[in-house]
């Protein structure tokens, strides 16, 4: 048990009721506590049915209860899932997966209904068909799920038979078996859904590590072992070793720090500025009170943090490349990062594309220079006439360290920054409908290709139909996006990833933060738990030892 620390302490009285109300899934006080693992979503989760699994919350529970045809590994390569193995051909234009045969839907009473047995634990294989249905549901208008433009470069699909199924392409496009490892990808029973509809999002059914147990949205998730799953590990022993799974919803991070501080949950992921300075040192290190109890893991995160600018606002300063290279100028990002997050991650001097993935070039982006920042906004102030610009910048709790800090940098270059802190839903539509001209943002990698950042620039993704937010529009850019996707020679496409970041750079339509840092904090009885560049949450080789009285 960890040392209880004045900041604990006063964080333990303000959730005091949360402790009372979770009680059933707290505490090392069962003697069958080390296999369950627990851990707390502070953003909640919307639905567990993977069409919808577009952020990371939703992401981490589906990944539990829902497999695809391939999925990725800790080092970003493309395995085998559902898919035992796949040929490309016709210029890699045409997939050709071969399914296993030992792939079980989890138990429903449905299943044994359509089976004329009436079993109410009843189960099914996967077949060819199964993805075929999967795939016409992720694009059928009528479901609009957010994931149906994974499909938008296939020209069909097509079950061959029960255990071959067939992907055809419009034109080759090297990173789409990275893309066929998301979620939205996954396989479900049309038998099942058509029973629950668009109650299928608490209801899931799966084929995955884990199946669903019970919700109760806003407080607890639980999932259970899957004693039918279908992968082993290296010693031909059934995944998962767990038992359990218990998720809470504590809304903010600070209670869900002191939550792991007290041995209530496994696992916090990712440095927020609430508990920072609790746990690590000014130099990234674990605290003495915590080394003993806690480990750290900590690697590269496929996650640009940045700040965006919305092309198509009527307002002046928005309109300005001038101004948006002065922002770009006038603050440093080393010593954000040093102050701000103790070291953790990498400062953002090149372009969107992260440090990790080809493409990326640290010389496009912008050094801090307050000097060349003042004189912009000198600049600016001559040749419009606004003697006292001022710029809103929009941005939820969780960043308003990082955007304060800017805030007092800019101030000393001329440009008075205000800012509007709303809830991150709010932030989500404004965004996506053209509602705020100046927000922070951040975009994780789905799969590891250059193109998924570069997407964001495309004319044609226009928000809210696509994820260009920013509504950056440039013909030169879209040309090369467009010959990327015909670009077969790996080294050709990296070099037009570069030189469409530079351009995007050149014009400014974002503020690149920092390149984010997976960091992980698990209790040291906890074991399996890996890290990866995308911080998908991998639990079917995770173990818990018992803690010692």
């Amino acid at each position: 048990m960890l040392k209880l620390t004045p900041f604990l302490f006063n964080r333990l009285l303000f959730i005091i009721s949360f402790l009372v109300l979770f009680s059933c899934t707290s505490n090392q006080s069962t003697s069958k506590d080390h296999l369950v693992f627990r851990y707390n979503e502070h953003k909640n989760i919307g639905s567990l049915d993977p069409a919808f699994s577009k952020d990371l919350a939703d992401i981490w529970a589906t990944h539990q209860l829902f497999n695809g045809l391939v999925q990725m590994d800790d080092q970003l390569n493309v395995k085998p899932c559902i898919a035992k193995s796949w040929t490309i051909t016709d210029s890699a234009k045409t997939y050709t997966f071969t399914l296993r045969d030992d792939v079980f839907f989890h138990k429903h009473e449905l299943f044994g209904v359509s089976n004329s047995s009436n079993k109410p634990d009843s189960t099914r294989t996967v077949r060819a068909s199964d993805f075929e249905y999967s795939f016409n549901r992720l694009k059928d208008k009528a479901i609009a799920s957010p994931g149906s433009w994974v499909l938008n470069k296939v020209e069909n699909f097509s079950a061959l038979n029960d255990s071959t199924f067939q992907i055809k392409l419009k034109q080759a496009f090297p990173a789409y078996l990275g893309l066929l490892t998301m979620k939205y990808c996954s396989v479900v029973p049309k038998e099942i859904i058509e029973h629950y509809g668009t109650n299928f999002r608490s209801h899931p059914i799966g084929t995955g590590p884990f199946k669903f147990k019970r919700w109760e949205e806003n407080l607890k998730l639980i999932f259970r072992r899957n004693d039918n799953y279908f992968e082993t590990d290296d010693t031909e022993q059934q995944l998962p070793y767990l038992e359990a799974v218990a998720i809470t919803f504590l809304p903010d991070k600070q209670s869900e720090f002191l939550q792991f501080a007290q041995g209530n949950i496994d696992f916090v992921s990712g440095l927020d500025s609430s508990y920072k300075d609790e746990i690590l040192t000014s130099i990234g290190q674990l605290k003495p009170n915590y080394s003993n109890d806690v480990k750290m893991i900590r690697g590269p995160y496929l996650n640009t943090e940045y700040l965006a600018f919305y092309m198509d606002s009527e307002i002046n300063p928005i309109q300005s490349l001038k101004l948006r290279k002065a922002i770009n100028l006038g603050f440093d990002r080393q010593k954000m990062m040093t102050y701000l997050r103790n070291g953790i991650g990498i400062p953002a001097n090149g372009g969107f594309i992260p440090k990790g993935l080809p493409g990326y070039d640290a010389t496009i982006g912008f050094e801090y220079n307050p000097d060349l920042a003042k004189q912009l906004i000198t600049e600016f102030k001559t040749e419009t006439g606004i003697l006292n610009p001022e710029i809103t910048l929009t941005t939820t709790s969780n960043y308003l360290s990082f955007c304060e800090f800017i805030q007092r940098e800019l101030q000393k270059t001329g440009l008075a920054v205000t800012i509007d802190v709303i809830p991150p839903s709010s932030l989500k539509d404004a965004k996506a409908n053209g509602h705020v001209d100046f927000f922070r943002a951040s975009w994780i990698a789905d799969y590891p290709d250059a193109e998924n950042y570069l997407s964001l620039f495309y004319s044609k993704n226009f928000a809210p139909k696509g994820p260009n937010y920013t509504h950056f529009n440039h013909a030169e850019f879209d040309k090369m996006y467009e010959a990327a996707y015909l670009e077969t020679d790996s080294e050709k496409r990296i070099t037009l990833y570069t030189k469409m970041d530079s351009l995007i750079m050149a014009s400014a339509p974002i503020v690149p933060m920092f390149y984010d840092e997976v960091v992980r904090f698990t209790r040291k009885n906890v074991t399996g738990l890996g890290i990866n560049a995308t911080n998908l949450l991998e639990l079917k080789s995770v173990k818990k030892t018992k803690l010692k009285n």
